[in-house]
């Protein structure tokens, strides 16, 4: 589990950082990147998994936990130098059936195309 100071948690920050507008996307998720860093606060991330991806909440949970398990290891690793206050990632139905591997490869790809 990501500690709580990586967390994104409040509506008003998804909004915030969904206004921003930046996006980049790799084999099935979607980052969307929040504001710049101005001092060496820690980068605040969030998950999310539509009920259009699947209907059952034990899909979409298990997808949330590949790719925030996937965050955590990079996190641990140190291999997380964003720039930006907050991240957002954003599941798509490809993500469905694929294994933990996968989703790390593409999350690690994804968090060295913001940095």
């Amino acid at each position: 589990m990501l500690p709580k100071e990586y967390r994104l948690k409040k509506r008003s920050a998804f909004k915030a950082t969904y206004k921003i507008n930046n996006s980049f996307h790799f084999c099935g998720i979607t980052v969307f990147c929040g504001k710049l860093k101005e001092n060496n606060t820690p980068t605040k991330v969030g998950f999310v998994v539509s009920k259009k991806i699947h209907k059952r909440a034990v899909k979409r949970n298990r997808i949330k936990r590949l790719m925030r398990e996937s965050y955590r290891i990079l996190l641990k690793e140190n291999k997380t130098n964003t720039k930006h206050l907050s991240l957002i990632f954003v599941a798509s139905s490809k993500l469905l059936n694929k294994d933990f591997k996968y989703v790390k490869n593409s999350i690690e790809k994804l968090v060295s195309k913001i940095c």
